[in-house]
Protein backbone atom coordinates (compact mmCIF):
# COMPACT_ATOMS: atom_id res chain seq x y z
CA UNK A 1 0.00 0.00 0.00
CA UNK A 2 1.53 3.55 -0.73
CA UNK A 3 1.91 6.42 1.44
CA UNK A 4 -1.13 8.65 0.35
CA UNK A 5 -3.21 5.39 0.38
CA UNK A 6 -2.28 4.80 4.15
CA UNK A 7 -2.27 8.56 5.07
CA UNK A 8 -6.03 8.36 3.67
CA UNK A 9 -6.99 5.74 6.06
CA UNK A 10 -5.65 6.87 9.10
CA UNK A 11 -7.09 10.51 8.67
CA UNK A 12 -10.33 8.41 8.21
CA UNK A 13 -9.96 6.73 10.90
CA UNK A 14 -8.88 9.80 12.84
CA UNK A 15 -12.20 11.80 12.10
CA UNK A 16 -14.04 8.79 12.94
CA UNK A 17 -12.82 8.93 16.21
CA UNK A 18 -12.99 12.61 16.43
CA UNK A 19 -16.55 12.66 15.41
CA UNK A 20 -18.03 10.10 17.86
CA UNK A 21 -15.96 11.03 20.57
CA UNK A 22 -17.23 14.25 21.63
CA UNK A 23 -17.27 14.29 25.62
CA UNK A 24 -15.16 16.54 27.72
CA UNK A 25 -14.18 18.46 25.00
CA UNK A 26 -14.51 22.40 26.79
CA UNK A 27 -12.51 20.51 29.85
CA UNK A 28 -10.04 18.96 27.38
CA UNK A 29 -9.61 22.16 25.56
CA UNK A 30 -9.18 24.37 28.63
CA UNK A 31 -5.98 22.36 29.34
CA UNK A 32 -4.37 22.67 26.37
CA UNK A 33 -4.94 26.34 26.38
CA UNK A 34 -3.81 26.71 30.12
CA UNK A 35 -0.69 25.15 29.09
CA UNK A 36 0.27 26.44 25.92
CA UNK A 37 -0.55 30.03 27.55
CA UNK A 38 1.86 28.94 30.12
CA UNK A 39 4.33 28.12 27.33
CA UNK A 40 4.11 31.70 25.84
CA UNK A 41 4.53 33.21 28.85
CA UNK A 42 7.77 31.46 29.87
CA UNK A 43 9.25 31.69 26.56
CA UNK A 44 8.35 35.10 26.08
CA UNK A 45 6.54 35.27 22.37
CA UNK A 46 5.04 37.33 21.42
CA UNK A 47 4.52 37.51 17.32
CA UNK A 48 2.06 34.54 17.64
CA UNK A 49 0.08 32.32 14.37
CA UNK A 50 -3.06 31.18 15.82
CA UNK A 51 -6.04 29.56 13.69
CA UNK A 52 -9.66 30.39 14.19
CA UNK A 53 -10.54 26.62 14.76
CA UNK A 54 -13.17 24.33 13.29
CA UNK A 55 -15.75 22.52 15.20
CA UNK A 56 -13.35 19.62 15.36
CA UNK A 57 -10.72 21.28 16.44
CA UNK A 58 -9.67 22.47 19.83
CA UNK A 59 -11.67 25.68 20.59
CA UNK A 60 -9.01 28.62 20.85
CA UNK A 61 -11.34 31.63 21.46
CA UNK A 62 -11.01 31.66 25.11
CA UNK A 63 -6.71 31.65 24.36
CA UNK A 64 -7.58 34.12 21.43
CA UNK A 65 -9.45 36.27 23.91
CA UNK A 66 -6.53 35.91 26.76
CA UNK A 67 -3.80 36.90 24.92
CA UNK A 68 -5.65 39.98 22.63
CA UNK A 69 -5.96 41.60 26.48
CA UNK A 70 -2.67 40.78 26.92
CA UNK A 71 -1.85 42.62 23.73
CA UNK A 72 0.50 39.87 22.27
CA UNK A 73 0.14 39.88 18.20
CA UNK A 74 -1.93 37.94 16.49
CA UNK A 75 -1.78 36.89 13.31
CA UNK A 76 -4.75 33.63 11.06
CA UNK A 77 -4.95 32.56 8.23
CA UNK A 78 -6.19 34.11 5.36
CA UNK A 79 -7.01 31.70 2.50
CA UNK A 80 -5.67 32.64 -0.62
CA UNK A 81 -5.92 30.18 -3.40
CA UNK A 82 -4.10 26.64 -2.25
CA UNK A 83 -2.81 28.12 0.85
CA UNK A 84 -2.86 31.32 3.14
CA UNK A 85 -1.12 34.14 4.09
CA UNK A 86 -1.10 35.71 7.04
CA UNK A 87 -3.12 38.87 8.43
CA UNK A 88 -3.25 40.50 11.95
CA UNK A 89 -6.36 38.70 14.03
CA UNK A 90 -9.09 41.50 14.34
CA UNK A 91 -13.17 41.81 13.81
CA UNK A 92 -15.64 40.68 12.56
CA UNK A 93 -14.82 37.38 11.04
CA UNK A 94 -16.72 36.18 7.98
CA UNK A 95 -17.28 32.67 6.91
CA UNK A 96 -15.56 31.65 4.02
CA UNK A 97 -14.18 28.40 2.18
CA UNK A 98 -14.74 24.63 4.16
CA UNK A 99 -16.80 26.74 6.62
CA UNK A 100 -13.18 28.56 7.91
CA UNK A 101 -13.45 31.75 9.50
CA UNK A 102 -11.31 35.06 8.68
CA UNK A 103 -10.77 38.78 9.51
CA UNK A 104 -10.80 40.62 6.66
CA UNK A 105 -7.74 41.08 3.98
CA UNK A 106 -4.76 43.51 4.46
CA UNK A 107 -1.75 44.18 3.00
CA UNK A 108 0.39 44.10 6.35
CA UNK A 109 3.04 41.73 5.83
CA UNK A 110 3.98 39.71 8.64
CA UNK A 111 8.06 39.59 9.52
CA UNK A 112 8.52 37.27 12.13
CA UNK A 113 6.41 34.39 14.31
CA UNK A 114 7.90 33.66 17.43
CA UNK A 115 4.64 30.79 17.65
CA UNK A 116 2.97 29.25 14.98
CA UNK A 117 0.37 27.02 16.64
CA UNK A 118 -0.95 24.92 14.28
CA UNK A 119 -3.47 22.24 14.31
CA UNK A 120 -3.54 18.01 13.52
CA UNK A 121 -5.34 15.39 12.97
CA UNK A 122 -2.06 13.17 13.79
CA UNK A 123 0.75 12.73 13.34
CA UNK A 124 3.00 9.61 12.11
CA UNK A 125 6.54 7.56 13.06
CA UNK A 126 8.82 10.83 11.73
CA UNK A 127 6.29 12.83 13.63
CA UNK A 128 5.17 15.07 10.38
CA UNK A 129 1.87 16.86 10.56
CA UNK A 130 -1.41 14.77 9.34
CA UNK A 131 -4.27 17.25 8.91
CA UNK A 132 -7.45 17.34 6.80
CA UNK A 133 -5.97 16.97 3.35
CA UNK A 134 -5.80 20.27 1.73
CA UNK A 135 -1.80 20.79 2.06
CA UNK A 136 -2.62 24.53 3.36
CA UNK A 137 0.44 24.70 6.44
CA UNK A 138 2.93 22.70 3.73
CA UNK A 139 2.39 24.92 1.22
CA UNK A 140 2.77 27.83 3.63
CA UNK A 141 5.37 26.50 5.35
CA UNK A 142 7.28 25.76 1.99
CA UNK A 143 7.09 29.99 1.45
CA UNK A 144 7.09 31.15 5.10
CA UNK A 145 8.95 28.36 7.25
CA UNK A 146 12.19 30.31 7.63
CA UNK A 147 10.18 33.28 9.33
CA UNK A 148 8.39 30.77 11.84
CA UNK A 149 11.08 30.51 15.33
CA UNK A 150 9.00 27.56 17.24
CA UNK A 151 6.12 25.56 15.83
CA UNK A 152 4.03 23.57 18.14
CA UNK A 153 0.84 21.56 16.95
CA UNK A 154 -2.25 20.88 19.05
CA UNK A 155 -4.64 18.36 19.10
CA UNK A 156 -7.36 17.26 21.94
CA UNK A 157 -6.29 13.70 21.74
CA UNK A 158 -2.91 11.97 20.56
CA UNK A 159 -3.24 10.07 17.62
CA UNK A 160 -0.21 8.66 16.14
CA UNK A 161 1.04 5.89 13.77
CA UNK A 162 4.56 4.43 14.25
CA UNK A 163 4.53 4.30 10.26
CA UNK A 164 6.09 7.01 8.24
CA UNK A 165 2.93 7.48 5.75
CA UNK A 166 3.66 11.04 5.31
CA UNK A 167 5.34 12.95 2.27
CA UNK A 168 8.76 15.07 2.45
CA UNK A 169 6.89 18.16 2.69
CA UNK A 170 4.48 17.63 5.21
CA UNK A 171 5.65 20.08 8.00
CA UNK A 172 7.29 19.16 11.60
CA UNK A 173 6.41 20.88 14.92
CA UNK A 174 8.74 21.59 17.64
CA UNK A 175 6.27 20.79 20.63
CA UNK A 176 2.76 18.86 20.50
CA UNK A 177 0.17 20.01 23.00
CA UNK A 178 -2.73 17.72 23.81
CA UNK A 179 -5.35 16.98 26.43
CA UNK A 180 -3.05 14.17 27.35
CA UNK A 181 0.03 15.06 27.89
CA UNK A 182 1.31 18.83 28.62
CA UNK A 183 4.19 19.03 26.32
CA UNK A 184 6.05 16.86 24.19
CA UNK A 185 9.34 17.75 22.49
CA UNK A 186 9.38 16.69 18.86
Amino acid sequence: MKKREKKAIFRKKVLQEINKNRVNNYKKDKIIINNIYKFIKKNNFKNIMIFIPLKKEVNLAPLIKLLRENRYNLYVPFMEGLSFKLVKYRLPLKKKKFGIKEPKNSNFKVKNIDLAIVPVLGIDGGSKRIGFGKGMYDRFYAKNGGKIKTTVFIERNLYITNDNITDDYDITADYIFSSSIQIVKL
